[in-house]
């Protein structure tokens, strides 16, 4: 039975796509950004051993002396593994090269499909209280994804606007009913999202209409443009939001995020 005194808890989201390269990092620090912007505590977990959502959001490698490696392997305290960014109401458990061993060490424990799960529902989470997180998965559907997707509430998925982008699609899918079958009954798909959307070529358009086609209502209204300062903006350590506030691809995830938070009112 739920503690009634406890604190609302937040919404986990998976950012994952096995495919690289399809603005998934991207999505996932700038979709905070603009969560935070709204008004919400976001905290992203940094779950790809690349670190590049640590890396984006201005933590150098030196300074994450605790990242998702300690917090699943050695079962370190969120308090001590938490840091802040530099976007207000943004925090951040980083990651570095050390995680990328991570899935052969997880093998041998018996738990290992739970152990984000359980991390992320330390009592230490209520003092933080945020309202959403958001888990960076790696670009496979390995051991970390799976944990990832078992300690969701729910899946998003971003989806680059190029030829064989629908491809592998069927295969995320197919691990997200095989978790909800075993792991967690209640993961559901979040919804779509097309990055790297240039509205004057044609080959986006058909993908555009391929997906809505095929997915419906899962796929979100607002499309992320391909746009050179969502591209320039992690080299300054920054969200494009706070890079150049203006541009088209601030305002694209800004729709996102205010999408997002309609869906789940309504939900809600």
């Amino acid at each position: 039975m739920s503690n009634p005194l406890r604190p609302a808890q937040p919404k986990i989201i998976a950012v994952a796509n096995q495919k690289g390269g399809v603005g998934k990092t991207t999505t996932t620090i700038n979709l905070g950004a603009a969560l935070c912007e709204l008004g919400n505590k976001v905290l992203i977990v940094d779950l790809d051993p690349q670190g590049n959502a640590s890396t984006g959001l201005g933590i150098e490698t030196e300074d994450r002396a605790l990242t998702t490696y300690d917090l699943l392997l050695d079962e370190a305290e969120l308090n001590d593994v938490i840091l802040p960014t530099s976007t207000v109401g943004l925090s951040l458990i980083p990651a570095t090269v050390d995680l990328s061993s991570a899935d052969i060490e997880l093998i041998a424990n018996e738990k290992r499909s739970y152990l984000l799960h359980d991390a992320l529902r330390q009592p230490a989470m209520d003092n933080h209280q945020f309202d959403v997180v958001l888990i960076d998965c790696p670009p496979s559907l390995n051991l970390l994804t799976v944990n990832a997707m078992v300690a969701s509430h729910s899946v998003l998925v971003p989806l680059q606007s190029e030829f064989f982008a629908l491809e592998g699609l069927s295969q995320l899918m197919l691990t997200v009913r095989e978790v909800r079958q075993s792991a967690n009954t209640s993961l559901r798909i979040e919804g779509i999202v097309l990055t790297m959307y240039d509205a004057r070529n044609n080959l986006s358009q058909m993908v555009e209409a391929d997906a809505r086609a095929n997915l419906g209502e899962l796929v979100f209204e607002t499309v992320i443009p391909r746009n050179v300062r969502v591209s320039e903006a992690p080299s300054y350590a920054l969200p494009v939001l706070a890079y150049d506030t203006g541009s088209k691809g601030a305002a694209a995830y800004r729709a996102l995020a205010t999408e997002l938070t309609q869906k789940y009112n309504r939900v809600a």
